[in-house]
């Protein structure tokens, strides 16, 4: 080993606990916050709006700040021809998130400010980008359904008019608030693996949608986003509140990776899962969905008791989204939506604080 060589023990397999920056946009240290604000107090009390606002300007709008706000991404909700003419040329069988990886590069040739890198317009490229990806899912959804994608309404806020764009019909205010809660808390979480991965991107001095497009292409993976898609396979594998208990030991014997439990930070459970559990259970009408969400609980209990692990967000929204009849596919690229947020102020900060992010190796 030469003597430039870093020492083996300061190796940490993964950068488990190892500390890659410092930012202002959020802090997992006693409970997750968005820019000082409790994530249950930005739940209970605020509107994704209103939080795509803070974690992209830096603090919670005031009415007028937020009207402007909004009435920005309402300009910005449409993509150019060339992007609506990718989706009746993609395969059937493609990938939503897929799809919106490549959207969200093609919209780059198109943005004014693609190449600037300034602070202002960096703050532009996000604002469009989070009106823009909403329509890129609901569009590609319904082109791959044989359907007319469906204009989104400027009166609308941005979990209405996803809901909207994707059916043709507008939703119940009950549907809107659950995924506004659900999207409040897929916002950021401080150095995540696609976080960092956008990072690393602009670290380079490249521009805010290559990044974006990075962090796309981390999330697409089952041990970070793609964990959402998982949980109703395991819960309807579990079979019912009545063999969900056995069913939960015997994977358990066999070593099976349960998803959507367990956190590589969170390990007394994620504050994030408790907040959404509710509304999983309040979306749940029906028996069937009843049934699963009983199903639900056995598992958490015997995970509790056995493994000493929690769930994640990823094991009440997959519930959610399932039972607001949502298809599967949609989970990941929903949780890009909203994530779109965290990651631009990530970008940004990255940007306006630069120093190159080189580690080494052993």
């Amino acid at each position: 080993m030469s003597a430039t060589s870093p020492s083996p023990s300061a190796y940490s397999p993964g950068l488990e606990g190892v500390v890659g920056g410092e930012t202002a946009v959020s802090c997992i240290d006693d409970g997750l916050r968005y820019r000082g604000y409790p994530v249950g107090e930005l739940c209970e009390k605020a509107t994704f709006d209103e939080v795509a606002h803070l974690l992209l300007h830096g603090d919670l709008p005031t009415a007028k700040q937020l009207a402007d706000f909004q009435a920005r991404v309402t300009t910005a909700r449409r993509i150019p021809e060339p992007v609506k003419q990718l989706y009746p040329h993609t395969p059937r069988w493609a990938y939503p998130l897929d799809a919106l990886r490549t959207a969200v590069s093609m919209v780059a040739l198109f943005d004014p400010d693609a190449t600037d890198n300034s602070h202002e317009a960096n703050v532009r490229k996000a604002e469009r980008l989070l009106g823009q990806m909403p329509v890129m899912v609901a569009d590609q959804y319904r082109v791959m359904k044989g359907l007319q994608p469906v204009m989104a309404k400027p009166e609308l806020g941005h979990s209405a008019n996803f809901l909207y764009m994707l059916r043709g019909t507008e939703p119940t205010p009950e549907e809107v608030r659950a995924l506004d809660v659900s999207l409040i808390l897929y916002a950021e979480h401080e150095f995540n693996a696609s976080t960092f991965t956008a990072r690393v991107i602009v670290s380079t001095q490249s521009d805010l949608h290559s990044g974006i497009v990075g962090a796309i292409g981390a999330l697409k993976g089952p041990l970070h986003g793609g964990a959402n898609e998982k949980v109703m396979d395991v819960v309807r594998a579990a079979g019912g509140p009545d063999t969900a208990e056995q069913w939960t030991l015997d994977a358990l014997a066999r070593k099976e990776r349960i998803m959507g439990f367990g956190h590589r930070v969170y390990k007394a459970g994620d504050v994030r899962a408790g907040i959404l559990k509710g509304y999983a259970k309040a979306a749940a009408a029906t028996p069937e969905f009843q049934k699963w969400e009983a199903t639900a609980d056995v598992i958490e209990r015997v995970m509790a008791e056995k493994k000493n692990m929690f769930p994640n967000l990823d094991w009440p929204a997959g519930r959610l989204y399932h039972a607001m009849g949502l298809e599967i596919p949609l989970y990941t690229p929903m949780f890009a939506m909203s994530r779109i947020t965290g990651w631009a102020a990530h970008v940004i900060e990255q940007t306006d604080h630069n120093r190159l992010i080189r580690p080494r190796s052993l």
